[in-house]
Formats: C-alpha cells, structure tokens, sequence
C-alpha cells in the first residue's frame, strides 16, 4: 500500500520546527527522523499524518558531543554512530556492544536513537540503555524545555511525556566511570526481530566487591525499567556464579511479564532470569 496523503515540511532549524509542531501538532501532525518506525505504519494506512515535518535537514540535531561528565545524542544521529570508537570510555564500550542487537545493517543506518526513544517500543535497546543509564530527554516546544529522566518519560506500551507540540532534541547519558563493567543480551526468535527479552548490567569493582550495580531489563514489561532489588542483590558482593544466579533470580520473581499470542509470562520471566545471568557474566 501506499501512504495517505499528507503535507510535507522541512525545516532548518530547531526554532522552525517547534513553531511547525506548534501549529500542527493538533492536527496528527508528526515528526520524521529515521522513519524506521513511522513510515512502514504509514505505508500500511495505521498511521496517518496529515503534516510530516522532516528534521532530517536540520545540521544542529546530527551532532553526537560530550558536555562535562554527559553525552548528548542529537536527535538526527543514526544508530550506527555507536558503530565505532566515536564515543570513548566504559560508555561508548557498552553502546557498541548494544547497537549491533538493533534490526538489521540498514536499518542501523537510517534509524535514529532518539526516535528509539520516542518511540517507547517496550523491545528498544536504547529504551532499556536509557533505563539502565538513568539517561535524559531533552524535550523542546515554543513553550519550553524540559529534561525528563527516562524513569518518567516512559509510561508503556509506545507512550511516553512527550506532549504532541513536543519534540525530543537530544537523549544524554552519563559517562560512566572508568573500570565499569558492562554486558548487554537479548533474546530473539530471528536475527534482527524484536528482542522478546533483554538484560543490560553495569557495575564497577572496589576492593574486589561490586560497587554502582545497575540492572536493567526490556521487552518483557510495557516498558524498560531498572530492577533495584536485583541491584541489591549484587551490591557489596563479590563477583561469581552464585551471586550472578541469585541477583537474576531476583530480578525474575519481581517482574510483571507481559504475554502474547506466542510468549507467556513464564516464558518471559524465565528468559529474564537467564538473561540477566548471562549479562552479568558476559561483563565479569
């Protein structure tokens, strides 16, 4: 099928498109970035805008920078950014190890993180990075802007804060401190497929005892989340096989899975449990 009809906009600015957004906000008017998400639903009539406004033009929004101890992701940056060494440090390390679980190659290409973001699919890798990182979402209309912490933003299946004269500039993430440790899995029926289940972890080491755990996990409930029990589980602790066992343990029992036509909520809770174990020693 072929996409409605709609009216096309390609601002060049920031300022330009909020006033756009602004005007056709209310009017199903949307924002095209990668277009990975929103134009296969259009093609197939389930979306239908009546304004597209293209920020693809827009120079300011491509720039991937560190600002003190943050990284901000403008809103055009492609998910093969992460691809490379661009970004330094226990950082880059873990987005590199995530954005090769994203799709397929070209849709690495086109796809954007910050429409990821936008998006809310409870099976996002950068959803559940953004979770794990405690990362931020930097919001703008000719209202405002607003930073709201990823713990706020998503609210469950595909929705989230973002109001609809709204548009998200810029995710940041913090730089993690050197020596963290990270490990990303997912689970999928095929390469490329959205991840029925996912576990990232992060910690660092002090006097060989676990110190800053963070766990997170995707595509199980309507939206990634930190699992602050299974945190609790590690901290303090050595690292090693049991303590690895228990913390995922932990993190399966206190999960509210999702179910569908093919995955119940055991199956989710179960592949959570083995998730998790295995980021945690992927990251040992």
């Amino acid at each position: 099928m072929k996409p409605a009809s709609f009216n096309y906009h390609a601002p060049r600015s920031v300022d330009e498109a909020v006033a756009l957004l602004a005007e056709f906000g209310p009017q199903d008017g949307r924002v095209l970035a990668g277009g990975q998400s929103l134009v296969p639903t259009m093609a197939f009539r389930m979306a239908r805008p009546t304004h597209l406004i293209d920020i693809n033009g827009i120079a300011e929004l491509a720039r991937l920078t560190v600002d003190g101890d943050r990284l901000s992701i403008g809103a055009c940056v492609r998910h093969a950014a992460f691809d490379s060494d661009t970004v330094k440090g226990a950082t880059g390390d873990l987005l590199r190890k995530v954005v090769h679980n994203i799709a397929h190659y070209p849709i690495r290409t086109r796809g954007t993180f910050c429409g990821s973001v936008a998006n809310a699919d409870p099976a996002s890798e950068w959803c559940c990075v953004m979770a794990a990182l405690d990362g931020i979402a930097v919001l703008r209309s000719q209202r405002e802007t607003r930073r709201v912490p990823a713990a706020d933003f998503n609210q469950g299946v595909m929705m989230t804060d973002l109001q609809e004269d709204e548009m998200v500039v810029a995710c940041e993430l913090p730089l993690l401190p050197e020596g963290t440790r990270s490990g990303f899995v997912e689970f999928s029926r095929r390469k490329g497929d959205f991840a029925i289940a996912m576990a990232l972890v992060a910690y660092r080491l002090e006097n060989g005892l676990i110190v800053e755990p963070r766990v997170a996990v995707g595509g199980a409930e309507p939206h990634a989340r930190r699992i602050a029990e299974a945190e609790d589980a590690l901290r303090g602790q050595a690292p090693g096989a049991d303590v690895f066992a228990a913390a995922a343990e932990v993190a399966a029992q206190v999960v509210d899975p999702m179910e569908d036509i093919n995955n119940t909520a055991a199956y989710r809770r179960g592949l959570v449990r083995t998730l998790t174990e295995r980021a945690l020693e992927s990251a040992a």
